[in-house]
Formats: C-alpha cells, sequence, structure tokens
C-alpha cells in the first residue's frame, strides 16, 4: 500500500512541473507578441499625430520572436522609402495676380453692359456680318496671300487693295456700303506684323501685333481648303472685362448661326495675353473617336491698343494701351 501511495504521488509532482514548465514557455512566446503589439500602437500614435511615420522608441532587436522581428523590420523599411509628396509646380498660370476687372457671366452689370455696348446689335440678331479686307501701300506676296486665305476662311469677307487711301477715307464708304467691319493687314520686311480690326460704324479699334504667321502651303499634314460653310467659334480664356470685349469683338466677325455640316472651327485661345488662332475640321473615325485636322492659317495675335470709335490716330480716345514698363515689372500681371 506504501508503495502505490508515493508511485501515485511521484507522478502527480511529475505532472504539475510540466504543466508549469508550458505556462513558462506560453509566456515567454506571448511577451514578443505583445511587445510588438505595443509597438505598433505607438507607429499609429506617431503617425495620426505628427502625419508621418516614425521608428519606435525601442530596437527592432529587442524583438525575440523572429518572425515579428523580421515583419516589424520590412514593415519600417517600407516607410522610410516612402517619398515625400510631389508638391505643386509653380507656372505663370496659377502664380497670376489676380484682376479685379475679372467677369462674372452672371452679374447684372455685366450683363446690361453687354446690351448697350457696340456689338448689341450683332448678338440681338439685327445685323450680319461684313467684313472688308485690305492691307497697307503696296503689299508683297506673302501678305496678299495672307488677305487671301482670311477671305476664305471668314464668310461674307471681301478684299480690296487700298491704292494709297487714307483709312480715314476708306472708313466712311464701308459704312455706306453695309460693311460691319474694316481689317487692315500691315506688313515690315514683306512678312505680316500688323493688324488693325475696326467696327463699324461706331466702334470700337483694336491694333494687334501679329507674329507666328504660316500659310496653308507651309503646313503640314494640312486638310483641303476649307468649304464655304459657317464655321463654329470657340473663345477661351477670355476672363477680364477687357478680354471679355475681345471676345465679342472676334465673335461679331462671324454669322450668328454655324453649319454644323460643314464641321469647321475656328479657334481664339488666350494664354498670357497671347492670342493663337487656330481653323481645323472636325473627322469623324467611327462612333466614338473623333479627330481634328487643321486646315491653316494659324497665326498670333498680342493686343497694343483699344480706342473708343472708329480709327483716328491723332484725336482718337484709347481705353487701353499696352506699357511696356507693366510687362517688364511684373510677368504675372495679364490683362486679357
Amino acid at each position: 500500500m506504501d508503495s502505490t501511495k508515493v508511485t501515485t504521488s511521484e507522478s502527480v509532482s511529475k505532472k504539475k512541473g510540466k504543466t508549469k514548465k508550458l505556462k513558462q514557455k506560453i509566456k515567454t512566446d506571448e511577451a514578443p507578441v505583445q511587445e510588438m503589439e505595443q509597438a505598433e500602437i505607438e507607429v499609429t500614435e506617431n503617425k495620426s499625430e505628427s502625419g508621418a511615420c516614425f521608428p519606435p522608441t525601442f530596437s527592432v532587436s529587442e524583438i525575440k520572436n523572429k518572425q515579428r522581428r523580421h515583419a516589424m523590420f520590412l514593415k519600417l523599411k517600407e516607410e522610410k522609402r516612402k517619398a515625400p509628396p510631389k508638391e505643386v509646380p509653380k507656372t505663370i498660370e496659377n502664380q497670376r495676380i489676380y484682376d479685379e476687372t475679372t467677369v462674372n457671366p452672371e452679374d447684372e452689370e455685366v450683363a446690361f453692359d453687354e446690351g448697350t455696348d457696340e456689338f448689341s446689335a450683332y448678338f440681338n440678331r439685327l445685323t450680319n456680318p461684313k467684313v472688308l479686307i485690305t492691307t497697307s501701300d503696296r503689299p508683297r506676296g506673302r501678305t496678299v496671300r495672307f488677305c487671301e486665305q482670311l477671305a476664305t476662311m471668314i464668310p461674307h469677307a471681301h478684299v480690296y487693295y487700298r491704292r494709297g487711301l487714307a483709312l480715314k477715307r476708306v472708313i466712311p464708304q464701308c459704312i455706306s456700303r453695309g460693311f460691319t467691319y474694316l481689317m487692315v493687314i500691315n506688313e515690315d520686311r514683306k512678312v505680316p506684323n500688323g493688324l488693325v480690326l475696326c467696327h463699324l460704324p461706331d466702334g470700337p479699334t483694336a491694333h494687334f501685333k501679329v507674329s507666328s504667321v504660316r500659310l496653308r502651303k507651309e503646313m503640314k499634314r494640312r486638310g483641303k481648303d476649307p468649304t464655304e460653310h459657317v464655321p463654329e467659334v470657340i473663345l477661351n480664356n477670355f476672363t477680364t472685362r477687357l478680354g471679355h470685349s475681345i471676345g465679342r469683338m472676334f465673335a461679331a466677325l462671324f454669322p450668328h448661326d454655324p453649319q454644323f455640316v460643314g464641321r469647321q472651327v475656328a479657334t481664339f485661345h488666350n494664354q498670357r495675353d497671347f492670342i493663337f488662332f487656330r481653323f481645323h475640321r472636325y473627322i469623324f473615325k467611327n462612333e466614338k473617336k473623333v479627330g481634328i485636322q487643321e486646315l491653316g492659317p494659324r497665326f498670333t495675335l498680342k493686343l497694343r491698343s483699344l480706342q473708343k470709335g472708329t480709327f483716328d490716330s491723332k484725336f482718337g480716345e484709347y481705353e487701353w494701351v499696352h506699357k511696356r514698363h507693366e510687362m517688364d515689372s511684373s510677368r504675372r500681371k495679364f490683362h486679357l
């Protein structure tokens, strides 16, 4: 009996010793897991506070669990590799100085001015545009071809040569014959370099510098010559009061209702006070894809002055004149 009691007590003590060893192993295994959870909590707190990820206060090598240590190491390595967010590049457009004369289309004052300005008769469909295109005295071949191509692009446009007549004598004859616009192309050294656009009969008169003129023969991959259909007109980025009046002046060059069958578009795009002109044709490849084909000519305009009334170089009243020192002092200020 005594021997059996001794054996049973020894077996019980051995089982208790095994359970204690298992509990100690479980505790040692759980310790690194708890350390990893605390480290992750600290990393997330640092992220929420500073917006960036910083390594924990303790070293990764202190984690005894190999798999947890390796995972933590990879996680910190990936966070170090992450690049900082890219900054928005500074351009002249997004650094532009705000202009107080920026037009709000829903403004009542702007709507009243549009209803009473010189172009109100055109936008109320009381008049139809009729354009007279002429040149300076003794034009060269390039300027003559440029005028002829403008006449094929603008509906109801006619080209006449001045023959030494002054503009003050040409304007009354244009008014008596029902013309609504007088367009004068000036040249220098056989190259077109200026454009005077006079709205008849009450003005205004705008003077532009012309540059980067390319005729149809000088363009690559150009389409066929434009048809007689009335094109659409697109005006981009004419946001100020001055730009709004210039945009309305360009819009009044073309008839009211465009003929979409011709698929032709005339675009006046303003960027940094340079007005880029392009003349395109739509090309429908299928039901979803549409391409454009440039027809020409192309040129760039820069506004020099805007004068009230018709052309008068001596006694005319100017609404706006381009000043050279303003452009030199601030290149971030635009007027159109």
